[in-house]
């Protein structure tokens, strides 16, 4: 008898983690390494939301919450919603887990079995394959394209749909490649949803306030109110108010589907870190000056890095509309050697030789379901960029 088992040999380990692991491991032996694979803003947490949750630790607010959520979090979700989307929830229509992943993770497992399909517009994040193999399901992919600005159409998306399609996972902006389609986007892909009443919508919002040149953020069940019955809207506080380390994520949705992800969660985690919850009601509700300042420091560094990387032969990076992250082509690269003799056979090769020769950690393309790319996190300093650009523009130079 085997004693691992079937369904865990059907998931890789997260690959951005993996490459970030390496970084920390090759700094701690002596090397200089700039990490530019982690999807976490630099920037500290805004002192309120950190004296929110001391007053919380001295006011005795440290034991068990409810399973998925305190009251106090679960309204300023609602009014958040209401405020920024559009979007009308009551509280039993909200969840509150220990991370945007949980929330996600927990709608599958509750949603879920053998034979559904989960439709994942290609390059995707890349735990949601994995997540969907985890809660028994089959992910399936429709492909953006660098020529489509990474999006996808109506028509793919009406071609890709199956009889077995449970869900379609939408993410804008969009990790990896920082993507965000405009309100008429959305609306001719939410005009195809509404012909297949048996599709649900899992909105990945994670990333709605880092939209850079004066964009507006639309959400799929705001642009069409008659999908809201079978959407979930997922948010968190861990990118636009640099809480990664918080752990707190959430969503609203129909009630019979907010429930069900309860009972996952009551039998997984339980509730997410108390102090956490109240420092989240302190960001959803008090000052909101931080996301703009944050804002125009991450347009700036984006700016950097497009110009950065279309210095190096061989890559071609878009411009995003969001998010913090690039997504350059290195078609150009691909069949050449490295200085040291490595054959850039892949995107994954040129990530490994880059990291090795050059000490710059990026994350390849495969790993996002579309090659040849790798992706950027913008999410530090300028001199750190400007010095990783530097790298891989001579990493560049060397191939032949």
């Amino acid at each position: 008898m085997a004693f691992l088992s079937d369904t865990l040999a059907r998931v890789k380990p997260s690959s951005t983690i993996a490459i970030s692991n390496k970084a920390r491991e090759m700094k701690a032996s002596g090397r200089d390494v700039i990490a530019l694979s982690a999807g976490e803003p630099d920037f500290d947490t805004p002192d309120t939301i950190k004296r929110a949750a001391i007053r919380a630790i001295e006011e005795g607010k440290t034991k068990y919450t409810a399973v998925d959520g305190i009251p106090e979090l679960k309204q300023a979700i609602c009014d958040k919603f209401a405020r920024e989307n559009g979007l009308s929830y009551t509280p039993s229509q909200i969840t509150v887990g220990t991370g945007g992943k949980q929330v996600l993770y927990n709608a599958l497992v509750a949603t879920l079995n053998p034979g559904d399909e989960v439709l994942i517009p290609a390059p995707y994040w890349v735990s949601y394959p994995d997540m969907v193999l985890l809660a028994g399901g089959t992910p399936t992919f429709v492909e953006g394209n660098m020529q489509t600005g990474y999006k996808i159409s109506a028509e793919q998306l009406e071609a890709a749909i199956t009889p077995k399609t449970k869900w379609f996972i939408f993410n804008s902006p969009s990790n990896p490649s920082g993507a965000a389609y405009s309100r008429d986007e959305l609306k001719a892909l939410t005009d195809v949803l509404l012909r297949h009443p048996d599709v649900w919508v899992l909105s990945d919002d994670m990333y709605e306030h880092l939209l850079f040149d004066g964009r507006e953020y639309a959400t799929p069940a705001q642009v069409e109110p008659a999908l809201a019955s079978r959407t979930l809207t997922v948010n968190g506080v861990s990118k636009a108010y640099a809480m990664t380390g918080w752990r707190i994520g959430y969503a609203g949705g129909p009630e019979t589907l907010i429930k069900a992800m309860a009972k996952v969660q009551s039998q997984s985690t339980s509730n997410p870190s108390s102090i956490s919850q109240y420092a989240a009601v302190e960001a959803l509700t008090g000052p909101q000056d931080y996301i703009h300042d944050s804002l125009a420091v991450f347009q700036r560094r984006r700016d950097l890095v497009v110009a950065g990387l279309n210095a190096c032969p061989g890559i071609t990076c878009p411009t995003p509309e969001g998010a913090f992250y690039v997504y350059p082509s290195v078609a150009g690269c691909i069949g050449k050697t490295s200085a040291s003799g490595v054959k850039i056979v892949n995107d994954e090769a040129f990530a490994s030789a880059l990291l090795e020769e050059q000490g710059v950690a990026v994350v390849f393309g495969a790993a996002f379901g579309l090659s040849p790319n790798f992706r950027i996190s913008y999410a530090t300093s300028d001199a750190a960029l400007t010095e990783a650009c530097r790298r891989i523009r001579l990493f560049c130079e060397g191939l032949n």
